[in-house]
């Protein structure tokens, strides 16, 4: 029986009790800059995973599976199974505890006093690239050059990229089911989480990656996840996006030759049968399904490797679902990392913006700066004289007056769509529009943001525009007086419109 349990337990309670007090006091520093900020973090969340540690000890003590300390408290209560009294028992007490703390010395005491006052300075070692400045800003190089070099991707440059990387739902879905395009997902998720972790080390990630996944479900059983709309299917069976073409409207071939070899061809991979030939052959293919079940028709009509009659609904189709739906969630993630890390990525791009203007000399000179850090820095910004209030330039001097005018950052504009955000000056104000802000806001009011909607701050103004749009761009509405069609006793053929108008002069 280990007769030094009771003591551990009330250690673990003291450790678990100091650590509390001594992260209150940590947390009661205000940090001075963004460094700073991070060290106290990153030693509050030690501090925490240590009590966490110490915490799951101490319920293993008391689940006591082997009775070893129900036994030991029965030998405090006085008489004990050898026979001895209770004051034997206590010397031998005393006399273990001592012997332990002899075979210990190097046990770990923590205090808040002020002899213990080093606990609070130490800065823990904080692994950040040279381009991420401590957290500044995100180092999204490599992930760039595998965009550009993918089927997936497109060639533009490492600015541009940095607006366009966290919409991974604007890709078109056939692209998204490679490795290659499953792989750049995984990257990028494993940097964003170890960016994430660097920086927010109080944040309970699984938490909010939970929040994400129940929000997905539903999203995707209903089909309304971005970029995957009508994926969630019904009964196993697969979208039929592509298969709008009814051939109860067509009575021959040719018809269907005017529908285009594209639509043939996406009509056709849809069922599983072969794409290639000409646009007659194609037409000829698919009208073959018209009369004929696919179950029926002769396996030369299929592609090379697909059994669609057999696997429709069935274990091909599944498995297809579930890599859709792993890709969908991947991207919803990083979607929300995206949008928690907006300001990092806005202020990033700024950053990429603004060294494309510097020469190699200013380059070096503002990364010293910020290697070497400055101890009376804040003392100097305070003593900057600045009663306009101007905009810092580069240097952390206020910008010139006259260039304050000339862009107009004196002017401000609101946009309700990205939550009534303020952005100074017209140049900022105009672009806006292709931001993250701005883009997620439209996709939030279920708004594609293109060129008609520029200009445009006012949610109700952008409902009204979109429903404008939508019914001028109604091409599959039913027009009656267009598609409804009339026989009249000859049997000729007119939509309702040629036909009310014959009738009425007599003709018919």
């Amino acid at each position: 029986m280990s007769s030094t349990l009771l003591e551990l337990t009330r250690a673990a309670h003291e450790e678990t009790e100091k650590l509390e007090r001594l992260i209150v006091k940590d947390l009661q520093n205000v940090p001075a800059s963004n460094k700073d900020r991070l060290s106290q973090s990153h030693r509050v969340r030690h501090m925490i995973d240590q009590i966490t540690s110490t915490t799951h000890k101490l319920i293993e003590i008391y689940e006591d599976k082997d009775n070893a300390r129900k036994d030991e408290i029965a030998a405090l209560g006085g008489q004990t199974a050898s026979g001895t009294n209770v004051f034997s028992a206590f010397y031998d007490r005393l006399k273990e505890i001592r012997e332990y703390h002899r075979r210990h010395p190097s046990a770990r005491v923590i205090d808040t006093t002020d002899e213990y006052e080093e606990l609070l300075q130490e800065e823990p070692q904080l692994e950040f690239s040279g381009e991420e400045a401590y957290g500044r800003y995100l180092d999204m190089h490599e992930l760039y050059n595998d965009y550009i070099n993918s089927k997936f991707g497109k060639q533009l440059d490492y600015s541009s990229y940095l607006e366009v990387f966290s919409q991974p739902h604007t890709i078109p879905r056939k692209l998204k089911m490679t490795r290659q395009y499953r792989e750049y997902l995984s990257k990028m998720m494993e940097y964003l989480v170890y960016f994430f972790e660097r920086t927010e080390p109080l944040q309970d990630l699984d938490r909010l990656f939970s929040k994400v996944s129940a929000e997905f479900e539903e999203q995707w059983a209903n089909g309304k996840v971005d970029g995957w709309k009508n994926e969630g299917q019904e009964n196993g069976h697969v979208s039929d996006e592509h298969t709008s073409i009814d051939l109860d409207y067509y009575s021959t071939v040719e018809e269907l030759v005017e529908l285009g070899p594209e639509k043939l061809k996406e009509a056709l991979a849809a069922l599983g049968l072969k794409t290639g030939g000409t646009v007659q052959q194609r037409a000829e293919r698919l009208f073959l399904t018209k009369n004929t079940p696919l179950e029926k028709l002769d396996k030369k009509h299929f592609a090379k490797g697909s059994r669609k009659p057999q696997q429709n609904g069935g274990v091909a189709v599944s498995n297809q679902e579930d890599d859709s739906k792993n890709i969908a969630l991947m991207e919803a993630k990083i979607e929300k990392l995206c949008e928690i890390l907006s300001e990092t990525i806005m202020r990033t791009k700024e950053n990429v913006e603004k060294k494309q203007a510097l020469t190699y000399e200013e380059m070096e000179a503002e990364r010293e700066d910020e290697e070497v850090p400055d101890i009376e820095s804040d003392d100097e910004d305070q003593q900057i004289y600045n009663p306009l209030k101007l905009p810092m330039g580069w240097d952390g001097k206020p910008i010139p007056y006259w260039l304050y005018k000339l862009h107009g950052l004196g002017q401000e504009f609101k946009c309700e769509i990205c939550g009534n955000y303020s952005y100074w000056g017209r140049r900022a104000y105009e672009r806006h529009f292709k931001e993250f802000r701005h883009q997620y806001g439209m996709r939030r009011l279920g708004i594609p943001n293109t060129k008609n909607f520029n200009e445009i701050t006012s949610i109700e103004e952008a409902q009204i525009l979109w429903e404008r749009i939508k019914e001028k761009q109604g091409v599959n509405k039913w027009r009656p007086e267009l598609e409804e069609e009339y026989e009249d006793r000859e049997g000729n053929i007119y939509n309702k419109k040629t036909y009310t108008d014959l009738q009425r002069q007599g003709l018919i």
